[in-house]
């Protein structure tokens, strides 16, 4: 196939693209910093940059049989200010819009778009089981991603296959939570937020891309999907895991009150638990290398960049 890919430089992004490769497609990236994108991504991936507007990428669109969008700025990051949302918006609402303009008025019409989402749809639901088909929450984050999903979904009023990836936190090398937990976890300053029994949905960077790679090619795979393991871990079980990984301990807690106050409702990042078990993923037959935290955090722990 040929894929035009956002988000291509991210965590996510980079491993898809080195799995699309070898499986033989053929990629353009969309890109904000091309010469970035050229070091990062090598010669092999074909660039558009976002300067060349919707004409060039609408031109892109034409040569593309598949889109991958993966774009958005991370959710990590301190408070939600006024500024701080308005960014997340747009590098997420509007850049769908965007690509689906351009999907649009392309000469010929696409066969599939895989849009990234969050499990951040479901806002703060405690111990609730949850699947594709439960109801949105309630909060910032929550209202983001059903915006960032009637977004991508726009598209299947022309005819394009939509699937909209509930994606949960990445476990992996080299980004995500393992990147930003690890230097502090090795420090021995990781610290539980909140009570530590919210449920955090999670799944393995490989899971992940090879969810992607299957679905482009495959019509089974559309509507919503929560891109998850099957078993979900606890806040504080993650936590400790990812320590015994580097050889530290979790030993702090951060009450609840506290976290929000620092982080204001950004804190619902740290505090609130999602329970899904990915069902729609048990339907379609999809097989998880890493079904469980704990063959996850072993194949961290036998990284020696996690080491």
């Amino acid at each position: 196939m040929r894929v035009l890919v956002t988000g291509a430089t991210g965590f996510v992004g980079r491993a898809l693209l080195s799995r699309l490769r070898r499986d033989g497609h053929h990629i353009t990236a969309w890109v904000r910093a091309p010469e970035h994108a050229r070091a990062l991504l090598g010669a092999e991936v074909a660039l558009v940059g976002a300067a060349e507007g919707l004409g060039g990428l609408v031109a892109a669109m034409g040569n593309a049989d598949g889109v991958v969008n993966l774009a958005g700025e991370s959710i990590v990051g301190g408070r939600f200010t006024r500024a701080r949302r308005k960014r997340l918006e747009e590098s997420r609402v509007h850049l769908t819009r965007h690509l689906v303009e351009a999907m649009r008025s392309a000469p010929t019409s696409r066969k599939v778009l895989v849009s990234a989402s969050a499990v951040g749809y479901y806002g703060d639901r405690g111990e609730e089981l949850l699947d594709e088909a439960s109801p949105p929450g309630k909060g910032f984050l929550a209202d983001l991603c059903v915006r960032w999903e009637e977004a991508a979904q726009a598209a299947e009023a022309f005819g394009v296959r939509v699937l909209r990836l509930r994606i949960g936190v990445v476990l992996g090398p080299g980004g995500g939570m393992v990147a930003r937990l690890a230097p502090w976890l090795r420090l021995g300053l990781g610290a539980r937020p909140g009570s530590g029994r919210q449920y955090v949905p999670w799944i393995h960077l490989e899971d992940l891309v090879s969810l992607i790679a299957t679905a482009l090619p495959d019509p089974q795979y559309d509507g919503a999907v929560d891109a998850v393991a099957p078993a979900p871990a606890r806040m504080g079980e993650l936590l400790d895991g990812l320590a015994r990984a580097v050889g530290r301990r979790v030993r702090l807690a951060v009450p609840g009150p506290l976290v929000r106050l620092a982080l204001g409702e950004a804190a619902d990042v740290l505090l609130s638990s999602q329970n899904p078990r990915g069902e729609r993923l048990r339907e379609l037959g999809f097989v998880h290398k890493y079904p469980t935290l704990a063959a996850a955090l072993a194949d961290l722990a036998a990284l020696p960049s996690q080491a």
